[in-house]
């Protein structure tokens, strides 16, 4: 039985784990931080409020084959996703625009209100150095539809929370899972292959440069009052430094106390925050997506293969990292078995 060392607890790490598991594979799964779930794990506060401590996590594709794959570690309760922007003027709007924003700001006004200034917050730079594909991301449009995914077929959340989902998936007997614990080359020599989601560029000793990522600040505020929030999440688009709130309570199955809970999220380059990476920057240049590729030729695809966020530099939703990582595992089996 070949051993395989996963570095990551998040779904790339644990959906590959779990594949590998029954497919007859030995893994072990590290994660330098104190728990699994990657940036998807979520507790109950105080208050028994869920939180997620990493920013709200909506499960949200029309891939059939991945819904079925989650649904197999829990339940899950269906949640169609609502955003609203709070304008300098105290109004709010619905993102991501509509026909109805579009008719209460002025069409012409759209660029200046919602993008140029969350994007300088969010990004650190100017809307005109960004990649137009993170633009792209929460486009406009033209009907009176509210909802934030609105093409997607399947939207939905774990009944218990996503920390419940992660036990779950690495419940598995070919599984053992160590938190709090720190990849070191020298463990490379005890194991047939490796599966890593660290940052590639830490990997290698940064030789090519560090790849840039924005991170976020978490600020936790309960409130004596049972709502606050006309929706789960209100995104800012004006001057003040943080970009959106959370009111947890909004979300189905995130508790029911007379308090509530917001999470303010304050964006910052991740060097000011303890190196917690979040997101890969899309520069108009390309240049970080060409270093990224002098690290990926780095790579001894015998022996490594780098997955997730920080090991590819790219933003992936949930269910898209799962996807990625079934493919790696059925890849990885196959070419195995032969």
């Amino acid at each position: 039985m070949k051993k395989v060392l996963i570095v990551g607890a998040g779904f790339s790490g644990a959906t590959v784990a779990r594949m590998l598991a029954e497919a007859g594979y030995q893994c072990h799964v590290i994660d330098k931080r104190s728990h699994v779930g990657g940036n998807a794990y979520d507790y109950d506060n105080h208050l028994n409020i869920r939180i997620h401590a990493y920013g709200p996590h909506i499960f949200h594709t029309s891939n059939e084959k991945i819904v079925d794959w989650v649904k197999r570690f829990g339940e899950w309760v269906d949640y169609k996703h609502k955003v609203k922007a709070q304008l300098s003027d105290g109004r709010y709007v619905t993102l991501p625009v509509n026909r109805e924003t579009k008719k209460l700001v002025g069409e012409e006004n759209i660029l200046d209100i919602f993008f140029r200034p969350y994007s300088k917050k969010m990004w650190g730079v100017e809307l005109d150095e960004l990649d137009p594909s993170i633009i792209n991301r929460i486009p406009t449009r033209d009907d009176d539809n509210e909802y934030y995914f609105p093409n997607d077929k399947f939207q939905i959340m774990p009944k218990d929370g996503y920390s419940k989902i992660f036990e779950n998936i690495l419940d598995h007997e070919n599984i053992q899972t160590n938190v709090s614990t720190t990849f070191d080359k020298s463990m490379e020599n005890d194991y047939d292959y490796i599966f890593n989601s660290m940052p590639i560029d830490a990997y290698f000793d940064f030789k090519y440069g560090k790849l840039p990522y924005r991170s976020i600040k978490f600020k936790n505020i309960d409130l004596p009052m049972s709502k606050v929030l006309p929706t789960a999440v209100v995104n800012f688009t004006h001057s003040e430094p943080y970009t959106r709130i959370t009111e947890w309570k909004n979300f189905p199955n995130h508790g029911a106390s007379d308090y509530t809970t917001l999470t303010i999220e304050e964006p910052c380059d991740y060097e000011d925050n303890s190196e917690e990476r979040y997101y890969p920057v899309k520069d108009l240049k390309g240049e970080n997506r060409e270093r990224f590729k002098k690290y990926q030729k780095e790579v001894d695809i015998t022996k490594m293969k780098f997955i997730g966020r920080c090991g590819n530099y790219a933003y992936l939703d949930m269910h898209q990292a799962i996807s990625s990582a079934i493919t790696t595992s059925e890849q990885f089996i196959n070419n195995n078995n032969k």
